[in-house]
């Protein structure tokens, strides 16, 4: 699936674009699905706030234990100062998460295609474990930053190896919250780790407090299709979407299966429901 030259040029700048590796009717099955989920899922259950930004306060049961789950987060932005959502449901989740790719037969299909696996091969993932898959809406109107982070903050192995694919369910655009990403900032080392502390709570534990140099972050604008795929302590982010498009996404995480799973990572499978692979 990758040239040479494909593969020297995500080692260098740590994410690497792949346009229309997936097929239209692909993302559009993927797109239909999570509609009829978003559906079925009634708010009444529990409300659960996606939040980059203040993770610590916001972050709660429903979230840390979502894992082996399939379960839904709504954008800050959606609830009025009286509780009443903004917007008609459909409208107001931002992302679905994070067994999807294990838990439901049309997320499985598409993240366990040979094309993936061959693309995991590619940069030396040869028998990888899918560890985790979101489903993220970037709303219109209301679609939430996402601030710069590193995926292996929250997906932590030793040694850090973790492979992020990013996958365009409609066109990314500056204008509805596109990938920024540093180039080369993957060589800068990891700067903080998401831990689940024994209080089980969840905390910050920082290596590096230097600031992003955010002046450094390029846009990465992709058509429908496209892949990105993003080195784990690659920095990158997205602005608010606050134009009248969406910006559906689907996003799945790898690590090498001879990699140590920390147990203070915040993300937790069950005996009875492992990580697997292809």
């Amino acid at each position: 699936m990758l040239t040479p030259e494909q593969l020297a040029d995500y080692n260098e700048r740590g994410f690497l674009v792949l346009e229309g590796f997936a097929g239209h009717d692909a993302c559009d099955q993927l797109r239909n699905r999570a509609e009829e989920m978003v559906q079925e899922f009634d708010p009444a259950e529990v409300v659960s706030i996606f939040s980059t930004r203040e993770q610590n306060r916001l972050t709660d049961d429903y979230f840390m234990h979502s894992g082996d789950k399939i379960r839904f987060f709504f954008e800050e932005n959606a609830f009025l100062a009286d509780g009443q959502l903004r917007f008609e449901k459909e409208k107001s989740i931002n992302k679905i998460g994070h067994a999807l790719h294990d838990l439901d037969p049309v997320f499985d299909n598409f993240s366990r295609s040979q094309n993936v696996r061959d693309v995991a091969a590619a940069i030396g993932f040869a028998n990888p474990l899918l560890v985790q898959s979101m489903y993220i809406f970037k709303q219109p109107n209301i679609g939430g930053e996402v601030a710069c982070h590193q995926d292996s903050t929250f997906i932590y192995t030793e040694p850090t190896e973790i492979a992020g694919l990013w996958f365009a369910l409609e066109d990314a655009t500056v204008e509805n919250g596109c990938l920024w990403a540093i180039p080369g900032g993957h060589r800068r080392g990891l700067k903080s780790r998401w831990l689940h502390s024994p209080a089980d709570r969840m905390e910050f534990q920082v290596f590096d407090n230097e600031p992003w140099p955010e002046e450094e972050l390029v846009p990465v604008e992709v058509s429908k299709g496209s892949l990105i795929l993003l080195h784990g302590l690659l920095p990158h982010r997205s602005l608010e979407n606050r134009s009248d498009r969406s910006r559906h996404a689907y996003t799945l995480h790898l690590i090498p299966a001879e990699a140590n799973y920390p147990l203070d990572n915040w993300l937790q499978r069950p005996a009875t429901m492992p990580f697997r692979t292809f």
